[in-house]
């Protein structure tokens, strides 16, 4: 065991962070899916447990994996990177998956394995290293709106288009924070003003175009227009009920929960293990629960910007936050969803929530930011070293 952690580099808080997350999703997974078992008409709850299991267990795999690949590396993957996914999401499109009439295409099926994996979330990391990369290479350049359209714009939008038609809230996600990561990489504000306008510009174009030509363009725009105004004006819908349900477990909970497994809201909610998986650790594990999911997050939040900070190189610096930020992001929706301050998503807890792909792409994330912060490591380490062979105390005491 000892030759296993002396394996595992990069900062020790975020291994922490991720280890506790993993194992305190284990009772919350488990018992949220007796919804699931009795539905599937198995009742065997302990197939799900094992699933989440064998998931997470690839899932740190892969952030073990990752973490110790230099993470200079990334730079390049990225480039080759981008249009595999493009490749990826339009055979994914391409499938016209719907549901109800709403295009559902977001998974493809893994050959061989007969897994399913959901395009977009490789999509998303993959573009938050691209536009890291790109900022900075022209980080301190003077740079015209123009040369920066087809080098960092046109992916993103390629990207984006190919996601949104299925997928509203993951797209809105992803081109939020890009902008959150060129603001802060320090991308002229008066052309972030320009991709914003072009952006929503874009956005309202395709919903009427989709309006117009409902039979030709199977979309989801009624879904998203319905869950807004529903979330608006408080009707009773599908959404709705679910909303309701939510905060009826999380009233139930109260400050120190009804206890593991003594869910009752778990049997009525549809996305019990996954998409509302906070309102059942909230009703079992009460507001002591909550709280203590929220500071995992937030101890997350602050442990990738002391990474960021500590980076060697401004590429290091943009990358921690470009795969990390969206992370927390993603968490804070989903637990404003369960909480009614945000429309229904269906973006999941991140390392919490039951569900293959999500897990992995997390942990393929956080490798990264162990993998730079793995680097600072290394150069300390190479830096005391030097340090303590330059010292004459030493010479002189190895003489004596």
């Amino acid at each position: 065991m000892s030759q296993v952690f002396k394996q595992i580099k990069g900062d020790r808080a975020i291994w922490a962070i991720a280890t506790l997350l993993a194992i305190f999703s284990f009772l919350p997974v488990y018992s949220a899916a007796s919804n699931l078992a009795y539905v599937g008409g198995t009742g065997n709850t302990f197939t799900f447990f094992l699933k989440h299991f064998m998931h997470l267990v690839l899932g740190f795999a892969i952030m073990f994996g990752v973490h110790k690949v230099p993470y200079k590396y990334f730079r390049g993957l990225s480039m080759i990177m981008i249009p595999i996914v493009l490749v990826l999401l339009v055979v994914t499109m391409l499938q016209g998956t719907t549901i109800e009439g709403a295009n559902a295409s977001r998974w493809i099926q893994i050959p061989i394995v007969n897994m399913s994996f959901q395009t977009s979330t490789l999509a998303s990391v993959v573009l938050m290293v691209y536009v890291a990369r790109y900022l900075s290479k022209i980080k301190d350049k003077q740079v015209s709106f123009s040369e920066t359209i087809i080098p960092l714009w046109v992916p993103v939008f390629f990207i984006l288009v190919l996601i949104l038609p299925a997928n509203f809230s993951t797209t809105a996600i992803i081109f939020t924070m890009v902008m959150m990561l060129t603001f802060i990489g320090g991308y002229p504000i008066r052309y972030l003003l320009v991709v914003i306008g072009t952006g929503i510009a874009g956005l309202a174009l395709f919903v009427l175009v989709a309006k117009a030509f409902p039979e030709a363009m199977p979309n989801r725009i009624d879904t998203w227009m319905s869950r807004i105004e529903n979330f608006a004006n408080g009707a009773d819908t599908e959404a709705d009920y679910q909303i309701e349900k939510a905060k009826i477990a999380i009233a139930s909970g109260g400050i120190q929960g009804v206890g593991p497994g003594k869910s009752v809201q778990k049997n009525f909610l549809p996305q019990s293990s996954s998409d509302f998986i906070f309102a059942i650790i909230i009703e079992e594990y009460g507001l002591v629960g909550g709280l203590f999911l929220l500071l995992l997050y937030s101890w997350f939040l602050f442990r990738i910007v002391i990474v960021s900070q500590k980076s060697d190189t401004i590429f290091g610096k943009l990358l921690v936050l470009g795969v990390g930020l969206p992370i927390v992001f993603q968490a804070l929706i989903n637990m404003a969803v369960a909480v009614e301050l945000f429309p229904v998503t269906g973006q999941t807890l991140p390392l919490i929530s039951s569900g293959g792909t999500s897990i992995w792409m997390t942990c393929l994330a956080v490798g990264i930011i162990l993998s730079v912060s793995a680097k600072r490591e290394e150069l300390r380490s190479i830096e005391n070293n030097i340090n303590k062979e330059e010292n004459p105390l030493d010479i002189l005491s190895e003489t004596i």
